[in-house]
């Protein structure tokens, strides 16, 4: 007889197929391949945000019973507006299940999230920060979401995309540090040139100076 599947597994297999078919707009997700109870998700900052270019990984946590409960949400990449690794504090959280519905889905739980982000309304396991620094930490981002396993593991095509981005963004850097590099040399050399030149017209009048002295001393002594 084969074991019974429970309630939650067998809704979020459904989940699973439902967010495949329908994608959640700046946001992926896949579970845990060995707990299906445990899903991983990224945002990808949208482009008039604070988190434009940025890539975030976080986590979600789902009971026994669910989808009669409510999951628990996490960040994991710092991001400037939510605690890392810390139950995030949402309606559609663990934190409040009375308000929460049955009905709801990942997909559901994967859009809160995110308007929620783009949101400054403070909660349990909100931070404030800046649009300056959280714009700082998206570029930050990328750089640390690749050094996640599970990221890497569950997201191997968006782990290719940024390794690509942060190859054409050093690529970037370090030309623009050769440029920057040849124009202190430039301002460097046009800077001393002129000196040299000055030296040398001076040394040029001496030595003119010098020779008509010599040529009108000769001159007298003949």
């Amino acid at each position: 007889m084969a074991p019974k599947t429970s309630t939650a597994t067998s809704r979020l297999k459904q989940d699973y197929l439902r967010i495949k078919k329908d994608p959640v707009p700046y946001v992926v997700a896949e579970p845990n391949p060995s707990n299906i109870l445990e899903w991983y998700y990224v945002v990808s900052g949208p482009d008039d945000s604070p988190y434009a270019g940025g890539h975030y990984l976080g986590k979600l946590v789902f009971p026994e019973d669910f989808p009669f409960k409510p999951p628990s949400i996490y960040m994991i990449t710092t991001n400037g507006r939510f605690k890392t690794n810390t139950r995030l504090c949402l309606s559609i959280s663990d934190y409040h299940p009375d308000t929460w519905n049955p009905a709801w889905n990942v997909s559901t739980v994967l859009t809160g999230l995110l308007s929620f982000m783009l949101e400054n309304q403070r909660t349990v396991g909100s931070i404030d920060m800046t649009d300056y620094e959280r714009r700082m930490l998206a570029v930050r981002s990328l750089e640390s979401i690749v050094r996640d396993e599970h990221f890497c593991e569950l997201f191997p095509e968006l782990n290719t995309t940024i390794q690509k981005e942060i190859e054409k963004r050093n690529l970037a850097k370090a030309k623009e540090e050769q440029s920057s590099s040849m124009d202190r040399y430039h301002s460097e050399n046009n800077y001393f040139h002129p000196v040299v030149y000055n030296i040398l017209m001076v040394v040029a009048f001496a030595l003119f100076i010098y020779l008509v002295k010599f040529v009108l001393s000769n001159m007298k002594i003949e």
